[in-house]
């Protein structure tokens, strides 16, 4: 077998190539892509060749954690798939292509584990699980606070704010920037940093992935208030520590989702409690990737590029 992929063959060059695909192996299934979605985060790193030391790191890389396709290949164990639409968070079957994360393609071989079942009525929006997985594991943790202050208005920043207005506390306030992405907001307020003279935020989500930001970000704590990093930061992070320990200020990392996240969230997603609209803005066909990973990673209007690979 063979696929045709997207290959990051170095910063700032990609290509769509032909790799060869290994036989099926007990546990594995074969899943034809039909859509995958191009993240703004760890993909544009990866773009510009600014991804910190990772593992499985290096070019060339096949990218991709964000897609949707059906089984049509099992092994033995993995019958009861066969032909279910599935959420595909990455593959790695490329030989000397790495697949980091390996999920924009338009045939993969997984592990059957990897893959998690949806339902059919969700089409392309699937693409948005694994985001709608990483907002839910950042606000999950025992005795987390949701956010009353999301800093980013893209689709991480809503799916965020949309997951604090389902559980019914105060809806958050959402920072922005860029005027263009004010629109959208469902339940909450969406301001510019320079509007809102509020400091006694109790806990801060920053999704920018600027870690500039820090040092204004915990000048608008309460006292004793946390602040999380949501996003994926290139730079560094420092911060001054007067301001953070007059105010005995909580800084806590969240990492990537864990498997259950996605299974949680796909229920919510399907019980209609997490909405999904308005995300997805812009789509490709798989053959026109090169344009479509520049208007996902240089148009501010793009929320969300998803490529279509049914054809």
């Amino acid at each position: 077998m063979d696929t045709t992929a997207v290959v990051f063959d170095s910063p700032r060059n990609l290509s769509l190539r032909n790799l060869a695909l290994p036989v099926l192996a007990e546990g594995e299934v074969l899943v034809e892509m039909e859509w995958s979605g191009i993240s703004t985060g760890t993909e544009r790193l990866l773009w510009r060749g600014e991804m910190p030391q990772f593992p499985g790191l290096g070019y060339p890389l096949v990218p991709g954690y964000e897609s949707i396709g059906r089984v049509t290949a099992v092994s033995d164990e993995a019958s009861d798939l066969l032909d279910r639409q599935v959420f595909v968070p990455g593959a790695r079957c490329y030989g000397e292509i790495r697949g980091l994360f390996g999920g924009s393609a338009s045939k993969v071989v997984v592990d059957a584990s990897r893959v998690v079942p949806i339902d059919e009525s969700l089409g392309q929006q699937g693409v948005l699980l694994a985001l709608a997985a990483t907002a839910y594991h950042a606000v999950s943790p025992e005795n987390a606070s949701l956010p009353d202050l999301i800093v980013g208005h893209g689709v991480l920043g809503r799916l965020l704010a949309r997951l604090a207005v389902m559980a019914g506390d105060e809806p958050p306030v959402v920072w922005e920037t860029n005027p263009t992405r004010h629109a959208g907001a469902r339940g909450y307020q969406v301001t510019s940093p320079e509007d809102d003279s509020r400091r006694d935020y109790q806990s801060i989500y920053d999704v920018s992935g600027d870690a500039s930001l820090l040092d204004e970000l915990i000048g608008r704590l309460a006292p004793q208030g946390e602040l999380v990093l949501a996003g994926f930061y290139s730079a560094p992070i420092s911060f001054a520590f007067p301001p953070a320990f007059m105010k005995e200020a909580k800084l806590r990392v969240a990492a990537e989702w864990q498997p259950e996240d996605l299974i949680l969230v796909r229920e919510l997603i399907e019980e209609g409690r997490l909405d999904l609209d308005g995300l997805i803005t812009h789509h490709n066909p798989a053959s026109a990737a090169t344009s479509a990973y520049q208007t996902a990673f240089e148009d501010s209007d793009c929320l969300k590029m998803v490529l279509d690979w049914r054809n």
